[in-house]
């Protein structure tokens, strides 16, 4: 197994132990805490992706938010929870989605230039 699909199985497993544990909670503790874990793996992805580097900004705000969710929770404040998860996932998606587009860019640029190049080669070479 790979480091990669081990890192993935513990999360799957974490992620099942809190909903778990949720279940045994209040109704509203439930969703609130579901949307806590799923607002923590939405970080996790945007930093994989690059956005600590390509957009921070977002990522620091999806933080910020994941964080005031988990205090929220801890407070038993489920419905203040709940929104600022819901918000940390949407940063975090904006995020993830800011540095997969910078990554894009930036190897469409890096092929024009090999392009580019290329062309320059090909019109030396047909001159006598």
């Amino acid at each position: 197994m790979s480091m990669e699909s081990s890192k993935q199985l513990i999360k799957v497993l974490c992620g099942t132990a809190v909903l778990a544990l949720a279940a045994c909670a209040s109704p509203q503790k439930t969703p609130a805490t579901a949307d806590v874990a799923v607002s923590r793996n939405a970080v996790e992805n945007a930093v994989s992706a690059g956005a600590a580097d390509l957009a921070p900004q977002e990522l620091t705000l999806a933080r910020t938010k994941m964080m005031r969710a988990n205090q929220a929770l801890a407070a038993k404040d489920y419905k203040l929870a709940r929104e600022l998860a819901v918000q940390a996932q949407a940063d975090a998606k904006l995020a993830q989605s800011k540095a997969t587009s910078a990554k894009a860019n930036a190897a469409a640029d890096a092929l024009q230039e090999d392009i580019r190049v290329l062309r320059e080669e090909t019109e030396r070479a047909r001159q006598p």
